[in-house]
């Protein structure tokens, strides 16, 4: 089994591309070194940075130099100060036998949102959502092709996406503030894209997306004026099953259009990554990353089939919650990313059994989340929980 950590460009650039990797190949036992490629903007803590401990990030940046493909689209996210470090760890880490993969966040994209916001979402109401790309928008998925297609042209061992969907309301931005009461309907309708581009796939398909709209526009409404939305144990796509569908083939086209784009480079999907992180809403205690994946517009079968399988998260302090997430994924998940620290883990012994259930999975590749953010102590216990 493959074994991988993620980290950014600036822990390469600050601590030393040596230093990291003696770190990552001698103290944490581990294969490779899985490199943010493009990355949204964020606020981070980094415990062990001799530069900076107080990080914020660049918004939309890339992290290597941009190629032929990139220069040809209309989006141009703009170069990271760090932009050296990708192509410099690729040579580094062949020298010692370690693989690199390139972690890539496509449509979470501020910077490009907001120079082009006619690529950005527009909720029900016409306004836009200047945090993210729209997996329909002709523009923005040219840029996913071409994005992926530079990266792979890197050399990298392959490509972890993250963002190929859509996002919804609550991804992320700045002080995020609801003093009206939302709950998890309201939230998911606010989050549905209704642009000209979405609403053209779902004429395309026999579906009338402006009456959703209307519909979706009515019953926002009339929460905003006090009246309560339906209690639910669990958000289903009710009378928006057909609009739903729609955007589920949307992603699914973009995600099959993105792999192929990056070639022979192995393509993985990073599985509801808003979701898990507790952007998206509607999922109760218990329920499964999977089963609410179709609030991202992802089906699960549909996209892993699209591309070289899914990475699934393993965030979860109870390893039987990680097990059950693994189940749900079936035979979609490939690989799986797991947080050895605070709030997921406790002790190596809790690790390792996490890394057991993806070990007796047969998964492909367990990761590790991450490098810069953690303390380096947590390698001690990657290498144990990895330790037969």
């Amino acid at each position: 089994m493959d074994t991988s950590i993620f980290c950014f460009a600036t822990d390469l650039a600050d601590e030393g591309i040596a230093t990291v990797l003696d770190n990552v190949e001698h103290r944490g036992g581990l294969g490779g070194v899985t490199v943010a490629a493009a990355y949204h903007e964020g606020r981070d803590v980094f415990p062990h940075n001799p530069v900076r401990r107080v990080r914020f990030l660049e918004s939309g940046a890339v992290f290597f130099p941009t190629g032929q493909a990139l220069r040809a689209a209309r989006l141009q996210p703009p170069a990271s100060e760090a932009a050296h470090a990708l192509p410099e760890v690729l040579a580094a880490a062949e020298q010692r036998g370690l693989a690199v993969r390139a972690w890539t966040v496509f449509l979470h994209n501020g910077s490009l949102a907001a120079a082009y916001p006619d690529c950005a979402p527009e909720n029900a109401f016409g306004d836009r959502y200047v945090t993210e790309l729209c997996p329909a928008h002709p523009d923005a998925r040219a840029y996913a092709r071409a994005l992926a297609a530079d990266i792979a042209a890197l050399g990298v061992a392959g490509i972890c996406s993250e963002a190929l969907h859509y996002l919804g309301l609550e991804h992320g931005y700045a002080h995020e503030r609801y003093f009206v009461p939302l709950g998890p309907r309201t939230r998911y309708l606010l989050g549905v894209c209704f642009c000209a581009h979405c609403l053209d796939v779902a004429r395309a398909q026999g579906v009338d997306g402006d009456a959703v709209r209307r519909s979706a526009r009515d019953e926002i409404e009339r929460v905003f004026a006090g009246g309560a939305e339906p209690a639910v144990e669990e958000l289903d796509r009710g009378e928006f099953a057909e609009y739903a569908g729609v955007r589920e083939q949307v992603v699914t086209s973009l995600v099959a259009e993105v792999a192929e784009a990056a070639g022979e480079t192995p393509f993985e999907f990073i599985e509801l990554s808003g979701a898990v992180k507790g952007y998206a809403t509607g999922r109760p205690t218990g329920a499964s990353s999977a089963s609410i994946a179709w609030q991202l517009g992802v089906d699960v079968d549909a996209v892993a089939r699209a591309c070289d399988g899914i990475e699934a998260i393993g965030y979860a302090a109870d390893p039987e919650r990680v097990r059950g997430d693994l189940d749900s994924y079936g035979d979609a998940a490939v690989s799986v990313i797991f947080r050895p620290s605070t709030p997921d883990c406790d002790s190596a012994e809790d690790l390792r059994a996490k890394v057991d259930l993806a070990r007796g999975r047969g998964l492909r590749r367990v990761d590790f989340y991450h490098y810069g953010l953690m303390r380096l102590d947590a390698l001690d216990w990657i290498r144990a929980a990895l330790t037969p």
